[in-house]
């Protein structure tokens, strides 16, 4: 693929584009890509700025809360000044300024069974960040359905969690068959979480996505990662391991 970065893009990505696996030509994949992350909590909103920061071409971007003074811990794109505004919206702003060459689409709205479909289906990778267990089978679900990769995190107090999902891999539902209260890891909405753990995932997800959109490396499929980071123990689960080990 012959470049077709401008002077200003070739300096805002040489530090990728010096990364032989990636290069120019990884770096116009990313910018004629599409992702769109489902919560922009904690993990979202950190994952949507590295993508940003990467040159994704068009962010989409779901979520219906608004930013909270418990989310400043964690949820480093929002500030005092924000408190009280949709959480989509501050986070347009922010990317915007992070790279003005990325497009944004935010959504004010909670995804449904209803709306995922349509709201998910035009973009190459999603991303699930959530909070809440329910929504993250409805992400895993519809992008089965709609065949499209999905990179899923989880956080609770100091552990989390980074699985992706490939069209016709092993999906959410195979690692978590049922949806009880200790499935995966609780809400962080509920529970205690170290401020730093849903960045250390968020941060995993997005070199999820970025691998998948450059084609390089070897992606989470079939495979759940978890990381204690009060022992610093790293593990891995299959689809066929016990969650609860």
């Amino acid at each position: 693929m012959a470049p077709n970065l401008t002077n200003e893009q070739m300096i805002r990505h040489a530090r990728t584009i010096a990364l032989p696996e990636i290069g120019t030509e990884g770096v116009n994949r990313l910018m004629k890509a599409s992702v769109i992350i489902v919560g922009a909590g904690a993990l979202g909103c950190i994952t949507a700025m590295y993508l940003a920061a990467a040159g994704i071409g068009c962010i989409g971007i779901i979520d219906f809360d608004t930013v909270g003074l418990s989310n400043l811990q964690r949820q480093l794109a929002y500030t005092e000044t924000d408190l009280g505004l949709p959480k989509v919206q501050v986070l347009e702003i922010k990317l915007h300024a992070i790279n003005p060459d990325v497009r944004i689409k935010a959504y004010n709205a909670m995804l449904t069974q209803a709306n995922a479909p349509e709201l998910l289906s035009s973009y190459d990778i999603i991303i699930e960040g959530s909070d809440n267990p329910a929504t993250k089978y409805l992400v895993s679900d519809t992008a089965a359905a709609l065949h499209r990769p999905c990179v899923i995190g989880g956080v609770r107090g100091f552990i989390g969690q980074i699985t992706t999902q490939l069209p016709d891999g092993p999906t959410y539902r195979d690692f978590f068959p049922e949806p009880p209260e200790t499935c995966g890891l609780t809400p962080c909405s509920t529970t205690g979480v170290l401020g730093p753990v849903p960045g250390l995932i968020a941060s995993l997800q997005a070199t999820e996505a970025i691998k998948l959109l450059t084609g390089i490396g070897c992606p989470l499929s079939g495979r759940l990662l978890q990381i204690d980071t009060l022992t610093m123990k790293v593990w891995e689960l299959t689809e066929s391991s016990d969650s609860s080990d």
